[in-house]
């Protein structure tokens, strides 16, 4: 049985079989692919894309999504192994997936790091214990990566290039400044999938405590050998925006700072030149730029960078329901 649970999984085959679904779905929303299945959609943590898109995919392919939070209108969850369960949990992870298994198609999971020990966050153990335990295909609405926001954006950008031959474009990956530390659940996924793609990939941040996890750097060194393209980091603005075909923008915590936040802040505060604006995008070749979205205008990106035609945020949010509703028949079929 397959999962989505980060696209390094699967296989170049298939990511590109799912954009081509996409970009027809996009042309004809509906569909009957989930005609008399349901998925039920984890909540743990808030959100405003993932929630609308899947819940409407579900429904534009005759399906039925079924929203869940835990600890708000469904009974906090315990997922240790071994553990006396006389805290605020109500019911262990091994029964909730397996019962959840026998009432829908598909479950899929939202659940953000803790922020206090990234030895502990980078197990993923909400959405490993998700799959471990459930017998239906399991989906990853964003953990420690966010598989579904790569596949918006690889779609984004083919659509800009007119090709799904995304090979030998300059990719800059540039970390923004943010009033509070942040996930690098996108930031990771950003750079496995444009490194999966063949680009020429940058990862541009402010000093080497903000590079990703060694893991992520490992699977972007895997796809370079695989597909092509390059891969390096680099701390020089004006360097790394030169010639770039594509920036995409994200602000995420130093790891090494996990839990201590309190120092890491004077380090992030003094890099807030690391906004996209008007000066950096004119180094590009004409570039676009695009981000996850929620973004803190004229923080992480100025409103002339937001609202210039270079920037495809907007499509790629869009594109968010069509890659989805592509994953969800995909494993839906099995």
């Amino acid at each position: 049985m397959k999962h989505f649970l980060n696209t390094q999984d699967w296989t170049r085959a298939e990511l590109d079989a799912a954009l081509a679904q996409a970009a027809a779905f996009k042309r004809s929303k509906a569909g009957d692919q989930l005609k008399g299945k349901s998925i039920a959609l984890v909540f743990f943590n808030p959100s405003l894309r993932t929630r609308t898109s899947f819940e409407l995919g579900a429904f534009q392919l005759g399906g039925h999504a079924v929203v869940l939070q835990p600890g708000k209108d469904a009974w906090p969850i315990e997922f240790g192994v071994g553990t006396v369960m006389d805290g605020e949990a109500e019911e262990h992870i091994a029964e909730v997936a397996r019962v959840l298994s026998r009432y829908v198609d598909l479950v899929a999971v939202r659940a953000f790091p803790k922020f206090q020990d990234w030895s502990v966050d980078r197990e993923d153990r909400v959405l490993r214990a998700f799959a471990k335990y459930s017998t239906v295909p399991v989906i990853n609405l964003e953990t420690i990566t966010h598989p579904c926001q790569e596949l918006a954006h690889a779609l984004a950008l083919q659509e800009h290039f007119g090709t799904p031959d995304l090979r030998g474009k300059k990719f800059v990956l540039t970390w923004t400044y943010h009033p509070k530390p942040l996930n690098t659940a996108v930031a990771n996924s950003a750079l496995t999938i444009a490194t999966r793609m063949g680009m020429d990939v940058t990862l541009l941040c402010p000093t080497p405590e903000y590079a990703l996890d060694e893991r992520y750097l490992g699977w972007a060194r895997d796809n370079v050998a695989e597909s092509g393209g390059s891969f390096r980091m680099s701390h020089d603005i004006t360097e790394a925006y030169t010639g770039a075909d594509v920036v995409y923008a994200k602000s995420w915590g130093a790891i090494p700072y996990f839990g201590r936040w309190d120092q890491e802040k004077p380090i992030r505060d003094a890099h807030k030149h690391f906004i996209v604006d008007e000066a950096k995008m004119a180094l590009t070749n004409h570039g676009v730029f695009s981000h996850c979205l929620p973004l803190r205008r004229n923080v992480k990106a100025t409103d002339a960078v937001m609202d210039s035609p270079q920037c495809i945020a907007i499509e790629e949010a869009e594109n968010r329901l069509h890659v989805q509703k592509a994953v969800m028949a995909a494993l839906a079929k099995q």
